[in-house]
């Protein structure tokens, strides 16, 4: 947990990885966090987002923390940064859940899309697939509630709750909150290694059946579409970490993993490199981001298409929130499964989202959708 800030970077794209590339080299040794919105892809490729943006998380921010909580096994350390006992006191309580609140009110939420719309919309994707367009395109839509008031931080308790993730995070920038239940990393560094953790791959679990549980697992497993979606994607992330990595040290560590959450079964590959020796944060940022499996590939090609097709920016989701540590190591997740919420417009929006081939049956992915909304469906109510 990181909590309040003495300096931080906010940027539009455009020269807003650059910029944050000095902000690094000025801090050297220092915490910093935060996070990489989706509309960054306008300044890695020649791309725009015309569609609003309801949220209004900025392309780009980082900020150096005052305190910095790191949970290790059973052992917690606090690093604190500031001499202001006070301020350290009101930044913990500013960043934790509040606990006991009376609980947040039903929110209503509705799709920006209807069901039929989404149908129509898959198969007009998979024409372009038939085309040789593209080869898989992340497909996602919004859910959404005008004229809300929630706790953002019970919110997120009760998400930590249903749906506890490993890349979870509570994030707040002025008056944008992030309640995210991610389970994906996007980008780990350790010295020189550097390791990637695509999702592609989607089960429902069956609770209360154990067996009926363990072949829902086996099917996932085992089903060549679902290995398919994969593939393209470590292929594409295979070659987005050779643009920094060294000459054959690009590899598949695990292909097609099975893990298991409390709402799904998920197919995960790890892929790793050695990097360049004095690649920079934002040389690795500019060849890998956004992160493919919330893109498709071509990279480019499937961009252009999500910007036609899809109603809605995508802003802060399916960008990377995390840190870069004293070492210049650092782990960012990838925002799935998360609210965002605007306080002062009182707007409170969720989007879901797939991988999309040919051989997608349109129905089939809007259940998945579904699926992979079922922990936010059940905080909101």
């Amino acid at each position: 947990m990181a909590a309040g800030c003495h300096q931080y970077i906010k940027r539009p794209a455009g020269k807003a990885l650059h910029q944050l590339q000095l902000f690094i080299d000025a801090h050297k040794g220092q915490w910093l966090f935060g996070h990489l919105a989706y509309d960054l892809k306008n300044e890695t490729e020649p791309l725009q987002s015309l569609h609003r943006d309801h949220i209004g998380f900025d392309d780009l921010h980082f900020f150096i923390p005052q305190i910095v909580v790191r949970l290790n096994g059973e052992e917690i350390r606090i690093d604190s940064f500031n001499d202001d006992h006070d301020a350290i006191l009101m930044a913990i309580h500013a960043a934790s859940p509040i606990i006991n609140r009376q609980a947040n009110e039903s929110v209503e939420v509705y799709p920006r899309i209807s069901k039929e719309k989404y149908i129509g919309i898959i198969n007009q994707l998979r024409n372009h697939i038939l085309r040789g367009d593209c080869y898989e395109i992340n497909f996602c839509q919004e859910f959404f509630a005008n004229n809300t008031c929630i706790i953002p931080q019970d919110i997120y308790q009760k998400l930590s709750e249903v749906s506890p993730n490993p890349f979870s995070a509570f994030y707040r920038q002025n008056d944008k909150y992030l309640m995210c239940a991610s389970p994906e990393r996007y980008l780990q560094k350790r010295g020189l290694k550097i390791v990637s953790q695509p999702i592609k791959g989607t089960a429902p679990r069956i609770a209360g059946n154990l067996a009926e549980d363990e072949l829902q697992k086996n099917s996932l497993r085992e089903s060549s579409k679902e290995q398919s979606e994969n593939v393209m994607i470590v292929d594409l992330v295979r070659n987005d970490l050779s643009k920094v990595c060294e000459e054959a040290t690009v590899k598949v560590d695990e292909l097609f993993g099975i893990y298991t959450y409390p709402q799904v079964h998920q197919m995960i590959s790890t892929i790793s490199g050695i990097l360049k020796t004095d690649t920079s944060f934002i040389e690795i940022i500019a060849a890998t981001f956004p992160m493919g499996s919330m893109t498709g590939a071509p990279k480019r090609r499937v961009m252009e298409l999500i910007e036609e097709y899809e109603q809605t920016r995508r802003g802060l989701y399916s960008g990377a929130v995390g840190y870069i540590d004293p070492n210049g190591d650092f782990d960012f997740n990838v925002v799935i499964r998360s609210i965002l919420y605007n306080e002062t417009n009182r707007y409170l929006s969720y989007q879901v989202g797939g991988g999309i081939t040919f051989y997608s049956d349109a129905e089939k992915e809007y259940n998945e959708c579904m699926l992979k909304a079922e922990a936010i469906k059940q905080v909101l109510k």
